[in-house]
């Protein structure tokens, strides 16, 4: 590693995490269009460039761990480091949730896909991660905080999916399985919508040092709306 300032070598690591989030949610949005449309060569490519996402985030993870040993970076170089490293893992599960979606494609039918409304709750989602990498790029606090409160309108959108599978499941001409389907697929969205308040908060510790941590889980709070 160079002996360029310290700033330079953080300035491209974190341009080098933009970078990989523009592909990862490229193909979330390939996934969701894919999936809409049984679009198998899409599917392929999705699968390719999962690929091309897994080997950037393990390059990334390499040269941030190589300028924490050459440099030795202390107080806000370091906490910038660390959110970069915990971003980029985000970035890579969430490139993971793509591959989920059309591994799913054969299960669900286009005709079971259009009674959900998963290209909406996928833009959100979306947007929520792009808001997030926003948020970390300008060390915007306020904006990280609307990106966890918009975390609530997504876990309201899937607990709708819940409610509406399990009515549609108790008709005796219901597909049970293209229904369990389209849940995951709901599902999937969800854990995107979750891994963007996870950056979210990742840029919360950058700018203030504070840690957040998130009591409920999606899972609580999902059987909670069912009892309300």
């Amino acid at each position: 590693m160079s002996d360029r300032p310290v700033h330079e070598h953080i300035r491209e690591l974190s341009e080098a995490l933009v970078q990989l989030s523009d592909k990862v949610l490229q193909n979330f949005y390939d996934a969701l269009h894919a999936v809409k449309h049984q679009d198998e060569e899409r599917a392929r490519a999705i699968r390719l460039m999962d690929d091309e996402i897994d080997l950037t985030e393990v390059r990334l993870e390499e040269r941030c761990l190589a300028f924490l040993a050459l440099q030795q970076p202390v107080a806000r170089d370091l906490r910038t480091i660390v959110t970069i490293m915990k971003i980029n893992d985000d970035l890579e599960r969430i490139g993971d949730l793509a591959v989920h979606i059309i591994e799913r494609m054969p299960e669900v039918s286009p005709d079971i896909l259009e009674k959900f409304d998963f290209e909406i709750m996928g833009h959100h989602a979306g947007e929520m991660t792009a808001k997030s990498i926003e948020a970390f790029v300008n060390k915007d606090r306020i904006l990280a905080d609307r990106v966890e409160a918009m975390d609530e309108e997504i876990d309201a959108m899937h607990s709708a999916v819940f409610k509406k599978v399990a009515r549609q499941m108790k008709d005796s001409d219901a597909d049970i399985d293209q229904l369990i389907a389209a849940l995951s697929i709901s599902r999937y969205i969800e854990r995107m919508a979750d891994h963007a308040t996870r950056i979210a908060g990742e840029v919360i510790y950058l700018v203030t040092g504070e840690i957040t941590r998130h009591s409920d889980s999606g899972y609580e709070k999902l059987i909670q709306s069912l009892k309300d």
